[in-house]
């Protein structure tokens, strides 16, 4: 039951059949924003995949040419010197056998985490906490790593991660409601690039099915492929 003006401003604006140019997607869902916060801007992607196939699965990370103007805040399992790296890379937590327990006992207040090749053995025993989060650190991802620094930054500067979900379908954040619509424009073309590239050897047929966009509290849009291309 439609319980408010912006319910109802939605239902009467918002035609949940049609398939919209990406640009006029966008505009329509910057136009439901709450004026209160900067709501995310989300697209969810079908992909032409079996889901029940592991070899058909997809998951990688990258930075968008806009960012996603998101504060990631940024723990690292390090010991020695690569503590002082994490610390001038602005890591927000950092630590070796502590920070392992802190983890242990549940205080997890950090979105991503870097793991450097040592400490693998020790945060590996944290993987039925992490892994459910989405935070195990990951070699093909980057975040097992010696090169702390640079991860640290790609993350903070922007970068995020894809993975395939229930039904092959993957959600990506794509920017904030402050953005331009040409900046939103600009991050989806480079992801829908940027997945076509990631499509698996063994996926037959059309790869990217279909594109729905949202933000935080808006309505879903579908989106006109074509328009993307």
């Amino acid at each position: 039951m439609l319980n408010s003006k912006k319910q109802k401003k939605i239902f009467k604006e918002v035609d949940k059949k049609t398939s919209y140019k990406i640009e006029d997607a966008i505009n329509i869902t910057k136009k439901f924003t709450s004026q209160n916060f900067d709501e995310s801007i989300d697209v969810a992607i079908s992909l032409g995949i079996d889901p029940k196939k592991s070899d058909q699965l997809i998951r990688g990370a990258i930075s968008l040419p806009k960012g996603i103007a998101k504060k990631v805040k940024v723990a690292v399992f390090a010991s020695g010197s690569d503590l002082e790296k994490a610390k001038s890379a602005g890591a927000d937590l950092y630590g070796d056998d502590e920070l392992v327990e802190k983890v242990k006992s549940g205080n997890i207040n950090f979105d991503k985490c870097i793991s450097t090749p040592e400490m693998m053995s020790k945060v590996g025993t944290l993987g039925q906490i992490l892994g459910p989060k989405g935070l195990m650190p990951n070699p093909k991802l980057g975040t097992v790593t010696k090169n702390i620094e640079d991860m640290i930054k790609k993350i903070k500067a922007g970068q995020t991660e894809y993975k395939t979900e229930k039904g092959g379908i993957v959600h990506v954040c794509v920017g904030k409601s402050s953005f331009s619509s040409q900046d939103i424009v600009n991050n989806i073309k480079f992801l829908y690039k940027e997945l076509n590239k990631a499509k698996p050897s063994t996926s037959k047929g059309t790869f990217i099915k279909n594109i729905s966009l949202n933000s935080t509290m808006g309505p879903g849009l579908k989106v006109d492929l074509t328009s993307i291309i």
